[in-house]
């Protein structure tokens, strides 16, 4: 398949890889059928557009010397409506949809709120907002997209104005019911070739049709320029599907399964409307309800510069030659702005004769009061298109002198309640465009983008449990070192302080935020609309002194229960959270801030730790003290019976201790005495055996030195028995 990464300038969304397995239709004659029968439905519109946009700004008609004087009142209604609507560019808020101070969806509010800023400062929504107020107070609809970009320097919300002619939607009776919208995009052709491929060359490249004038326009606004390819980018609801057509194809140029995981599924809010046909999504431009008073107006404006034409100073004198017809036709064709006498030869016909009546004026008075009713007339056309419109004087800047402040200040109000639903209809718009790009955000954007947009240091779970690891090494370490355990052994209290202490800060690493739980509730599509909220706040330049008026109300307001709820505090402590709670309901109207309502909710839950703590040290009271006496003596009573008790448990253990003392030392004597009469008794055996082997050794001694004298004796006897025989 083609390279599908598009390109930063590329007008249509790249999308994603489709799934091959998805069993997709690639016809594209049912999309372009529904394109050219959406464009049918709104041509009428269209067409009623395109006379509107010229009658507000025709730079050829508008600029053109001889036409015909007009009044241009539906430009200046405009430009005074504009600003009255939409001024100043929308900023995200994002908070936790309930306001119980938990860490993770603080965190993960603040860090989607400022990537949000970051994002509509970036991409100049301020100017897109403009755009789109303007074609919805000119052409009754003004419509943006929204696309997820990663072809550029890293990852970005890509917010687009669509021209009414660049969006169409299918015909419903209300937006709810939309099955489809769809976006049209122009690309070159090597935009075209980079985002879809070889497909591309068979897309019919020509110019675009507001870009183009008449043929025999010589105001120079026949411009060419480069052809491009008309490219529909279709999101359909009912079918799941993004397709990609161009007219002439047979077949889609892409097709693929939704890319953005959006809660309204369409890439788009709702567009803005101003007003709507009834039961039909087909604006009505404000300009049709009061063009018969502007033609009107127009067609007095002319008469009255006619007229004006004739307002000057001609008069008629004797002399010269010629008719009198003649004369008096001179006499009107001269258009010099300085008073002009014409002769007439025939003076004496005028009947004037005396020398007052040389010079005979032409009458004027009766064109004078012509065009005095005719502006009279005009004023009050003007009058019933404003009461139509709703413009007051004081939007416009224009007041009676003899008017109270009072009349005025309904005045004021009553033009503000006409324009309302326009105001609240683009900060409507505003915050749709915020919620789109913060749910792309969301579930699209890398943690480190998101941290590099917010500028927050949160640390990586990763870092956490690093960190806990470190802190746990150190200590078994500390543990192992002899000369530690020995000072542990010299200093038990110490230690277990460290240990405390080690533990302590354990905890506070395990239960800081990282940034992994807020990019994993970012990520949970089901479960982050119930907790976070994400709105704008308003698009309308505020009054200094409205202003000013409410921001007086809000300290007075904090200031005034403030000062009614710290008696109450003091009095009684545990009425601090109730104390609490009414502060936050006195201040919730206002909307001070992220930092004041922060600040506000610290200071609450300071008031509630200082009540606890002034309820540990409260003075108690007389029942109080009594009371406690009584407990006290109950008390005491009672640890004396167990003292008692225990103490004549311990007596009895004593005796009995002594008892078994007794008894272990009788027995070990006479263990000790068994002992003794053995040793004596072996001592004894080992003498007698003694004495019996001496005894034996002694016989048997005894026993061989006799055998030895008898046989010395037997010896002598035979050497004389041999001695004697010899002889």
């Amino acid at each position: 398949m083609q390279d599908n990464q598009g390109n930063p300038s590329d007008p249509v969304s790249s999308g994603s890889a489709p799934d091959p397995a998805a069993p997709l239709d690639k016809a594209a004659t049912p999309w372009l059928t529904a394109i050219k029968d959406a464009q049918t439905y709104f041509k009428y519109w269209q067409d009623k557009c395109d006379a509107i946009d010229k009658l507000y700004a025709d730079l050829k008609k508008k600029a053109e010397a001889g036409k015909e004087r007009e009044f241009q009142m539906f430009w200046a209604n405009l430009e005074v409506l504009k600003p009255s609507i939409y001024s100043r560019p929308p900023v995200p808020v994002v908070v936790p949809r309930f306001k119980d101070q938990k860490p993770i969806p603080r965190e993960a509010s603040e860090m989607l709120e400022r990537s949000l800023i970051v994002s509509f400062e970036t991409q100049d929504v301020n100017a897109l907002m403009l755009l789109v107020r303007d074609d919805m107070v000119t052409n009754a609809r003004g419509a943006a997209w929204v696309r997820y970009d990663t072809t550029g320097a890293g990852e970005q919300v890509i917010y687009e104005h669509l021209d009414r002619a660049d969006f169409l939607h299918e015909p419903a009776r209300k937006w709810q019911e939309v099955g489809w919208v769809a976006k049209r995009a122009w690309l070159t052709l090597n935009q075209g070739l980079r985002r879809f491929g070889d497909v591309f060359t068979s897309v019919k490249l020509k110019t675009r049709k507001e870009l183009t004038g008449d043929k025999d326009d010589a105001g120079g606004n026949n411009y060419q320029g480069e052809k491009k390819g008309e490219v529909w980018e279709i999101w359909s609801k009912s079918k799941n599907i993004v397709a990609w057509v161009a007219d002439g194809l047979p077949d889609v140029l892409d097709m693929q399964q939704p890319f953005l995981q959006l809660e309204g599924f369409f890439p788009c809010p709702r567009p803005a409307y101003a007003t709507l046909e009834r039961r039909r999504l087909i604006p009505v431009p404000d300009f049709v309800y009061y063009k018969d008073q502007l033609e009107e107006i127009n067609e007095l404006t002319a008469r009255i510069s006619a007229l004006s034409e004739a307002l000057r100073m001609k008069g008629l004198i004797p002399g010269g030659a010629g008719e009198l017809s003649e004369a008096l036709e001179t006499a009107l064709k001269q258009t010099d702005n300085n008073a002009l006498l014409i002769p007439v030869p025939n003076f004496a016909a005028l009947g004037g004769t005396a020398l007052k009546d040389s010079i005979v004026w032409l009458p004027i008075e009766e064109v004078a009061t012509t065009i005095k009713e005719l502006v009279l007339l005009r004023r009050q056309l003007i009058d019933d298109v404003y009461q139509v419109i709703g413009l007051s004087d004081i939007m416009r800047g224009s007041t009676q002198p003899e008017e109270t402040a009072m009349a005025q200040q309904l005045k004021s109000q009553y033009g503000s309640i006409r324009i309302r639903d326009r105001q609240a209809e683009l900060v409507r718009f505003a915050r749709d465009l915020t919620r789109i790009g913060g749910e792309i955000m969301a579930e699209n954007f890398q943690p480190e983008t998101l941290l590099a947009m917010s500028q927050m240091e949160l640390p990586t779970a990763q870092d956490i449990q690093g960190q806990v690891q470190q802190i746990t090494q150190a200590a078994q370490a500390a543990a192992a070192d002899p000369q530690a355990q020995m000072l542990a052994q010299q200093n038990p209290d110490q230690v277990n302080q460290l240990k405390q202490q080690v533990q302590g800060r354990v905890q506070e690493l395990q239960q800081m935020v990282t940034v992994d739980q807020v990019v994993q509730l970012l990520r949970e599509q089901r479960l982050r609309p119930f907790i976070l909220e994400i709105e704008t706040d308003s698009t309308i330049q505020p009054d200094e002194d409205a202003e000013k008026e409410k921001r007086t109300e809000f300290l007075t307001a904090l200031g005034a229960t403030l000062q009614q709820l710290f008696p109450l505090v003091q009095a009684q402590p545990a009425a601090a959270p109730f104390a609490v709670e009414i502060l936050k309901f006195a201040v919730a109207p206002f909307r001070a801030g992220r930092a004041l309502e922060q600040a506000i909710e610290q200071f609450g839950e300071t008031v509630k730790g200082a009540a606890q703590a002034a309820m540990t040290n409260q003075q108690p009271t007389p029942e109080q003290i009594k009371l406690q006496t009584e407990q006290q003596i109950a008390q005491l009573k009672l640890e004396t019976e167990k003292q008692k008790g225990a103490i004549d448990l311990q007596m009895k253990q004593a005796d009995l201790q002594i008892k078994q003392q007794e008894a272990g030392l009788k027995s070990q004597e006479f263990a000790q005495k068994t002992h003794q009469s053995a040793i004596e008794h072996q001592q004894e055996m080992v003498q007698s055996n003694a004495s019996h082997q001496q005894v034996m050794t002694q016989t048997g001694q005894k026993a061989a030195l006799a055998a030895k004298t008898n046989q010395m004796k037997m010896q002598q006897q035979a050497q004389q028995t041999r001695v004697s025989n010899g002889r």
